[in-house]
């Protein structure tokens, strides 16, 4: 018998409601993943001091994501399609961001 178990381990994937939202807002979003620099825009978009640790400013990010997508449905006025496609970039960066500084579980060796 060997040390190793034939079991493969993943990283845990953050626990959401999936995001339904137009395909050209997301593809606008997976293009600005690339100029996507954490630690300036981030900042910025959460009007913070300090860059949040990976993961934590989600469920800010995606209650905001969400005002913002009902005032899209409703065509309303304030609507800022420019802000809203910034919030997409940041919820995908920051589920990325999460799932890679989740630790990976320890295998007991038998």
């Amino acid at each position: 018998m060997t040390a190793f178990s034939n079991v493969i381990i993943f990283r845990p994937r953050p626990v959401n409601h999936g995001l339904r939202r137009p395909c050209t807002l997301i593809r606008a979003a997976r293009e600005g993943q690339r100029g996507w620099k954490r630690e300036r825009d981030l900042v910025q978009l959460l009007r913070a001091d300090r860059c949040p640790a990976p993961g934590s400013a989600l469920s800010r990010l995606r209650a905001e994501e969400e005002i913002l997508n009902d005032q899209r449905v409703c065509r309303a006025a304030e609507y800022n399609l420019q802000r809203h496609v910034l919030l997409m970039i940041a919820i995908l960066a920051e589920m990325r961001a999460a799932v890679a500084a989740a630790p990976l579980p320890m295998i007991a060796a038998e």
